[in-house]
């Protein structure tokens, strides 16, 4: 999605935008890489407690 408006923005002359929307993209893909980072470890203590699912939901 922020590929598709940036591209519309550097296409409409909006290039101020189109280069915070390459900041947004950078900050995104680095949020997701720790996220993926963390969530192992977490699955990992609930698989350990039994169900993962229900540690997850709060259950």
């Amino acid at each position: 999605m922020l590929t598709d408006l940036r591209t519309f923005a550097r296409d409409n002359g909006l290039f101020d935008l189109a280069e915070r929307l390459d900041d947004a993209q950078q900050v995104a893909v680095e949020e997701i890489a720790r996220r993926e980072r963390v969530r192992p470890v977490v699955l990992g203590m609930g698989a350990f407690e039994g169900d993962a699912k229900g540690v997850r939901d709060g259950m």
